[in-house]
């Protein structure tokens, strides 16, 4: 599943993230990543020949659940305690519903186009930042969104011969992903790290446990080395995200992770035989670019806020 990360939402000036200022060294780690997310739906997409996706995505949660055990005993004792459990349950349930609808997606279209109509998603938490977060969108920004949205039209082609219902299916992926990051936000400053991707791993993993017995096919020692694959190059890369973050700002940092473009072309023509045409690139070319301009806008947001919560000399 792609990674998309929009910028924090800051509730005051006070509240502006420190980090160490290293920011060839996240640009670094946030391109890095890329590799190992590519990767990661580049083996989803090889599974999704044999394996149902509700599998895969078990599979994948199965390892996160895995991964995160450890963490969490290590952590404090009330490290599974959240003070925004329904919130919590709901984030759960977006990055579930968008990694399981994205790997269906990937079974029907080449790589490079899902993964590009799914670099959508911050256009989406523009509009529902909106609606559920109260945050105050410029006429610039909007225009970026509309922007980013012509993208995706132009990659789907509604109303042509080439256009298939599969198409849209990345675009509900972001939205899923979308709500996931506003989420996130609301729980920001309440639930630890550790909480919140515990809570993440163990929703997906029980709901799947429920759902996979009535569409499991057996696979075979490959097909679960290559799952569990998938789950750990997932939870690599989006570690890596979450590192990056300690060293630059979300908004220098976010039109980097579309260098993941490359790394799914590259594997889609190397292991899959895939090309993408020019609609693909174009689109994906203009979401890219509503992207990088929503960052800069957010960069000069928090500038404007750093300046303002400075106290005027006496």
């Amino acid at each position: 599943m792609t990674s998309h990360f929009p910028p924090p939402k800051l509730a005051a000036p006070a509240l502006v993230h420190r980090h160490t200022d290293r920011p060839f060294r996240g640009i670094a780690m946030i391109m890095g990543s890329t590799i190992f997310l590519a990767s990661s739906d580049a083996m989803a997409k090889y599974l999704s020949r044999d394996l149902p996706a509700l599998e895969i995505a078990w599979l994948r949660f199965t390892v996160f659940v895995l991964i995160m055990a450890p963490a969490v005993l290590m952590s404090s004792p009330n490290a599974m305690r959240s003070a925004r459990p329904v919130l919590q349950v709901l984030r759960g349930l977006g990055i579930l519903t968008s990694a399981v609808v994205f790997i269906i997606a990937l079974r029907f279209l080449p790589i490079a186009e899902a993964t590009s109509t799914g670099f959508v998603a911050p256009i989406f938490v523009t509009g529902l930042s909106l609606l559920f977060l109260g945050e105050k969108v410029g006429v610039r920004r909007w225009v970026a969104t509309v922007a980013g949205l012509i993208g995706v039209l132009v990659i789907v082609r509604p109303g042509t011969s080439a256009f298939q219902g599969a198409s849209m299916l990345p675009v509900l992926s972001a939205l899923g992903w979308a709500c996931a990051l506003v989420l996130t936000r609301r729980i920001a400053g309440h639930d630890s790290a550790v909480t919140t991707m515990a809570f993440s791993a163990l929703v997906g993993f029980l709901l799947l446990s429920v759902v996979v017995p009535f569409v499991w096919v057996t696979p075979g020692w490959r097909e679960i080395g290559i799952g569990a694959g998938v789950g750990v190059l997932s939870v690599i890369g989006h570690w890596i995200v979450v590192r990056a973050f300690r060293y630059a700002d979300a908004s220098l940092l976010a039109p980097f992770s579309y260098s993941q473009l490359l790394w799914v072309c590259a594997l889609g023509f190397f292991v899959f035989g895939e090309v993408p045409d020019v609609w693909t690139l174009g689109g994906a070319a203009i979401i890219i670019a509503s992207g990088v301009y929503t960052a800069h806008r957010e960069r000069v947001r928090r500038a404007l806020l750093v300046i303002a919560a400075e106290p005027y000399p006496a």
